[in-house]
């Protein structure tokens, strides 16, 4: 693994968190990659890692993320995420909540937290018992609700502005969308897909997910799983499940014309954006598309506004299409591209901050 405390090294992180508390069987990590921008903002994932390693290695990643996600969405806020280590379906409970937004609480608003994979808007309502920096919570408790909604939209812009470029129209009307993962995002972006008058077909390891898609939309199309989907023929890809869905193999095997999908992390390893682009796959950076969830916790800071919100989600399609020029200007995937831009903001705006303002 790289050194956490690598300064020379992009993935150096500011600060590590472990977090236990063995009465409420809380087992957690937070990871604050950059407050180069502003407080780390980043969701919590509830999920059980099959060893602590695994649970760093992922709260690693998506903290790093995060920071290129806020930086590229024009929020003033740097990157960070935490893990939550076991089963959200046994071992989440009121206590365990209650601690965690304790810890989260001690960082003094280094970190603000919000929902991610295994938590909800009621379960931010819970921590915020505990902690002034969590946002993510239920519209009752003057949150900004599910963040699904506008993760699911900005990704359909990312979409939009992948047709325009490839297609010439930013319509996915006669398209063959096929979507991994159709949970809390997935089935969200089937919606706005079958509005738009786009064919969409699915999968899901989770059959209740898929039956609920199909109770609203019989005409959508079934696979048995990711491989199925990958080798069928669609135009657009939108990996909306786990990291690491875009490996060697999936690559290769890829008829789709376009990768835009609501998942983080989505390249298995460094390389495949150059796989990507020498098939002549157009790849839509993950955490340009699918941050329209955080552009909607992040209002909710403010005192949440939802026509505010999705306008500035909106904007997404103009950073996909710009990210896209940028990258056939300088002869790199989109994924380098996007890099570059985020990390020039984070170098030139995190520079004011060191302007002293005496107090």
């Amino acid at each position: 693994m790289t050194d956490v405390f690598d300064p020379s090294h992009k993935d150096a992180h500011e600060q590590v968190v472990f977090c236990a508390d063995p009465r409420s069987g809380l087992r957690a990590i937070i990871a604050i990659h950059s407050t180069a921008l502003g407080p780390a903002l980043g969701g919590t994932r509830f999920y059980p890692y099959e060893s602590e390693q695994a649970a760093l290695a992922d709260v690693l990643n998506l903290s790093r993320g995060m920071s290129y996600k806020n930086a590229l969405a024009g929020l003033d806020h740097g990157g960070g995420k935490a893990v939550i280590i076991g089963d959200p379906s046994r071992d989440k409970s009121e206590a365990l909540l209650r601690a965690y937004g304790r810890f989260v609480e001690s960082l003094g608003g280094r970190y603000i937290t919000a929902c991610d994979v295994g938590t909800y808007s009621e379960d931010m309502d819970v921590a915020s018992r505990e902690s002034r920096f969590v946002t993510g919570r239920t519209l009752a408790q003057g949150g900004a609700g599910d963040s699904s909604i506008l993760t699911a939209f900005g990704v359909f812009q990312g979409m939009r502005a992948s047709a325009e470029r490839v297609y010439g129209t930013p319509s996915l009307r006669g398209r063959r969308v096929g979507i991994e993962g159709v949970g809390k995002v997935g089935h969200r972006l089937v919606e706005l897909l079958r509005e738009d008058g786009a064919d969409v077909v699915i999968c899901d390891v989770d059959e209740r997910a898929v039956e609920r898609v199909r109770l609203r939309h019989p005409e959508v199309a079934v696979v048995a799983d990711a491989d199925a989907l990958t080798g069928a023929d669609i135009d657009v890809f939108a990996p909306c499940a786990l990291g690491g869905a875009l490996d060697d193999a999936t690559v290769a095997r890829l008829r789709a014309k376009i990768v835009c999908g609501a998942a983080n992390n989505q390249l298995a390893h460094a390389g495949v954006e150059k796989q990507l682009a020498e098939r002549g796959i157009l790849y839509a950076p993950d955490y340009v598309v699918n941050s329209g969830g955080v552009i909607q916790v992040a209002d909710e800071i403010r005192g949440f506004d939802m026509e505010r919100a999705r306008a500035k989600a909106a904007q997404i399609y103009d950073t996909t299409l710009k990210i896209f020029a940028i990258a056939g200007d300088e002869g790199v995937p989109p994924a380098v591209a996007a890099d570059r831009l985020a990390e020039r903001r984070m170098s030139e705006v995190g520079r004011i901050r060191a302007i002293w303002l005496g107090h």
